[in-house]
């Protein structure tokens, strides 16, 4: 695989903004459906066709930078993480086989990018123990993952991600991993190197702490 050059420099750089990425190889997306343009740029990426990596980014790069955000909630890291990602994707795109979907591979691909970072800075662990202990707003033995019916419908889009970014980096990164990414127990205990355990008591925490936000906000706007 050649080492990356101006066009990939290009196409990794300012992930939040638009109009900033390499034009795509001409024939690449042009008349082709989306999903054919995409397989084609693939296997030309893959044969070290540069315009085609670059459409690629094009294709994707919303979605990682999104992914990167959640997971760490700061613009400055979720682009550098972004950048990380496709750098990655770069080096290591001759190794996909199409055995899943190529996004759900890069998917992953940008998942492990940022656990290795947040491992790095050290992700706050919570106990099992702690996590099924009682709270005083929890009250006696609520299981894990049971739905709070009486706020569906009363929570706008914002406010559940503002909620979300604002749990301890633990619960949020196994929340977002769990809830929103759609991975099971043992697929993040694997990621994050911990138990199953400790990865539904951090969900456990991490809604009960949502539960709890998103009721201060239904109070507070019923006040209103």
């Amino acid at each position: 695989m050649p080492q990356p050059n101006a066009a990939d420099a290009t196409a990794t750089s300012n992930p939040g903004e638009s109009g900033k990425t390499a034009t795509p190889h001409r024939n690449v997306g042009r008349t082709l459906p989306a999903n054919l343009a995409e397989q084609e740029a693939l296997t030309r990426a893959q044969q070290g066709d540069h315009q085609a990596f670059a459409y690629l980014y094009s294709l994707h790069k919303r979605r990682i930078y999104s992914l990167c955000l959640r997971m760490v909630n700061n613009v400055a890291e979720a682009e550098d993480l972004t950048q990380e990602a496709f750098l990655q994707l770069h080096r290591k795109i001759a190794t996909f086989r199409g055995d899943s979907a190529f996004s759900t591979w890069l998917h992953r691909l940008a998942v492990n990018v940022v656990l290795m970072h947040l491992r790095k800075k050290g992700i706050p662990v919570t106990s099992l123990d702690e996590a099924m202990e009682p709270t005083h707003e929890d009250g006696p033995g609520k299981s894990f993952g049971a739905p709070d019916l009486s706020l569906i419908g009363s929570i706008d889009r914002l406010t559940l991600e503002k909620a979300v970014a604002d749990l301890p980096a633990g619960y949020r990164l196994v929340f977002i991993l769990h809830d929103v990414e759609g991975y099971e127990h043992n697929e993040i205990a694997t990621m994050l190197e911990c138990s199953i355990g400790n990865s539904k008591s951090q969900l456990h925490k991490a809604r009960l702490r949502l539960r709890e936000s998103l009721h201060s906000v239904v109070r507070l706007e019923a006040r209103r």
